[in-house]
């Protein structure tokens, strides 16, 4: 049965979504144009028209999954109840409960710091708060959207193990949650934590997992350390299989998640002769739009839904229905 169940996973992310082959995915929402990962961002894409919601998670003291990429609260976006920024990177969402983590602002940029100026279109939100999970399943239903995915990235680290739940509890938390509300069918799972990844697919074949790589100076999770592998990728390792690809398939995965700036052509086609999906983040210029599209990725992640949308019109492409909404 567990057998049969992956198999059907695996084919619907194989084929086209309904009439639409090519998967648009808003980052955090529609991070470039509203606060990131909140109702508003999230809103915001599906009044646009996105295929697929893309945000991060995060489990509070109390046992809360909520929507944050950041797992200790980041002074780029956070104010204390008073208006002030945080100083410093402020405590860990695991430490907090769900109460707690409800007296901060999320709904604006610090004026002045290279996060600002690189979204400069970002509209502010203030009063905004982190949203549960359950809230943004709660949004959708109220746009009355039956169509749209959600791609939930785990956000931990086996560099930094105390800052969350361990990969196991982590991921059985969230999988509950996503079961509790009737999710499952219109639900990836993705990581950079490939530990994660396995627990879902042992304990949830029903749901798909996407398997999220860099190979870049600001993160490398398939590199080896000093102990000659990498510990992000569940014991997989590129010195047996010579490919981010073949780890991919490896490790029982269907769709490859890359960094634009490690993607070529040849590789979208190593990946696409295993049987693989490819998904790319975070693609914002109109120009790298033009050209992962030319390579003939399945789907791209964007801050910007709106400029990629443009781009797939221009090119006769099925465009995802829009639902405004309001949060």
């Amino acid at each position: 049965m567990r057998i049969l169940m992956s198999l059907a996973v695996a084919l619907s992310f194989l084929l086209p979504q309904g009439a639409l082959a090519f998967d648009l995915q808003g980052h955090r929402g529609a991070r470039g144009l509203a606060p990131e990962n909140t109702l508003p961002a999230f809103a915001t894409a599906l009044s646009l028209g996105v295929s697929t919601l893309e945000l991060d998670t995060g489990i509070t003291k109390d046992g809360i999954v909520v929507i944050s990429h950041d797992a200790t609260l980041n002074p780029d976006i956070t104010r204390t109840k008073d208006g002030k920024w945080l100083e410093q990177r402020g405590p860990a969402i695991h430490a907090m409960t769900f109460a707690e983590l409800q007296q901060y602002d999320v709904g604006r940029l610090k004026p002045g710091t290279n996060y600002a100026k690189s979204l400069p279109e970002q509209k502010a939100v203030d009063g905004t708060r982190i949203p549960k999970l359950a809230d943004l399943f709660a949004l959708v239903k109220k746009a009355g959207n039956d169509q749209v995915r959600f791609n939930i990235e785990t956000k931990l680290s086996p560099m930094v193990p105390g800052e969350t739940l361990d990969p196991e509890t982590f991921a059985k938390t969230l999988v509950e949650v996503v079961r509790q509300e009737g999710m499952a069918a219109r639900v990836t799972i993705q990581s950079f934590d490939w530990r994660t990844l396995q627990v879902v697919q042992q304990i949830a074949p029903e749901i798909a997992t996407a398997y999220l790589t860099a190979q870049q100076s600001f993160l490398d999770n398939i590199a080896a350390n000093k102990s000659g592998g990498s510990p992000w990728t569940a014991g997989i390792q590129y010195k047996d299989h010579g490919s981010v690809p073949k780890m991919v398939k490896a490790a029982g995965g269907n769709i490859w998640s890359t960094f634009f700036g490690d993607l070529t052509e040849f590789k979208v086609k190593e990946a696409h002769g295993l049987g693989l999906k490819v998904l790319v983040w975070t693609v914002n210029n109109p120009a790298q739009i033009k050209k992962m599209l030319d390579f003939g990725v399945d789907g791209i992640i964007t801050d910007r839904p709106d400029l990629v949308r443009k781009e797939m019109a221009e090119r006769g492409m099925g465009l995802p229905a829009s639902t405004p909404i309001t949060p």
